[in-house]
């Protein structure tokens, strides 16, 4: 019975998602029970997603190595800078600006490897993309926060992005090793379960992370129309912009996919517990409408990456 659940949360993935939206929205009590267990549930999460990919893909080659520091350079150091050059000769500020800074200077989601299986696309880049950009996280983010200043102290920032890069090195390691002793290769059903639990996991995540959405959208429901429209300018923006680039560079299926993913979709939520609640509280309701087109993404733009691809 349990297999057979799984295997038909896998086959409506792209709409399970969104009902995870949905239950943390119109349920916020259930949504701030859920929230202290966020962190522990992407670690598991991300072993998931490792323990299907495996270590031989996910390593992949040098020249695979070099596309992925290439692209955590150009998210996370080149596109921030360039959107902070900006704000500097327009004279913006405020929250939205704020809340974007922090969201490009992020490292990918731990779920993006997870959302690339959705789409029917090779997570592994996604995966490699995930590791290296939030190894050199503290690297990146001390840069951009350096040249956008009202961000408070980098040290916890540092200190926040390393203890992330531990838990994903464990998570990763446990998984690689279960895969290179006991579970060399998975069949379909296994694969299947597999995509049906990370499924499962990922809307139980986005349940604790809407906690802030709910109440502002009885309280203020105009402001939360224009953090959603900006979450979704931002995310998909990104997203959109990356694979037609990649698309130009005739970059693989499988570049544009899971490059594309994660270029819009960024760990923002990880400076919650990095910089000071002056900084974050104003910006936490545009993190809870930026999972929205998060978790919308296998629904929206699988179409998009595939005409890509297939030109």
């Amino acid at each position: 019975m349990l297999q057979t659940a799984l295997a038909a949360i896998a086959s409506k993935a792209r709409i399970v998602l969104p009902l995870g939206l949905a239950a943390g929205v119109v349920a916020p009590t259930l949504a701030s029970v859920l929230k202290p267990y966020i962190g522990p549930m992407i670690v598991i999460l991300l072993f998931l997603a490792s323990l299907r990919i495996g270590p031989r893909a996910a390593l992949g080659a040098l020249a695979d190595l070099r596309t992925t520091l290439a692209a955590v350079i150009a998210f996370q150091l080149v596109v921030p800078l360039v959107f902070v050059v900006l704000v500097h000769l327009g004279g913006w500020s405020g929250a939205a600006v704020a809340a974007l800074v922090l969201m490009m200077a992020a490292s990918p989601i731990s779920g993006t490897p997870s959302l690339t299986i959705m789409m029917a696309h090779d997570p592994a880049p996604a995966l490699r993309l995930l590791i290296l950009g939030t190894a050199m996280l503290p690297l990146t983010a001390f840069v951009v926060f350096w040249s956008a200043p009202g961000f408070g102290d980098t040290g916890t920032l540092i200190m926040a992005s390393l203890r992330l890069l531990v838990l994903i090195a464990l998570a990763c390691a446990t998984a690689f090793l279960i895969r290179g002793f006991w579970l060399k290769t998975l069949g379909p059903v296994a694969l299947t379960n597999i995509d049906g639990l990370s499924a499962l996991v990922m809307a139980v995540v986005v349940v604790g992370l809407m906690s802030a959405v709910g109440g502002a959208l009885i309280d203020s429901p105009l402001q939360v129309a224009k953090m959603l429209a900006l979450a979704f300018a931002a995310n998909f923006g990104l997203q959109i912009a990356a694979a037609f680039i990649l698309a130009k560079r005739g970059g693989s299926q499988y570049d544009l996919a899971s490059l594309g993913v994660s270029a819009g979709n960024r760990n923002c939520a990880l400076f919650l517990t990095a910089l000071p609640a002056a900084v974050t509280d104003p910006l936490l309701l545009f993190i809870g409408c930026y999972q929205i087109p998060m978790y919308l993404t296998p629904m929206l733009l699988t179409r998009l990456y595939d005409r890509l691809s297939r030109k």
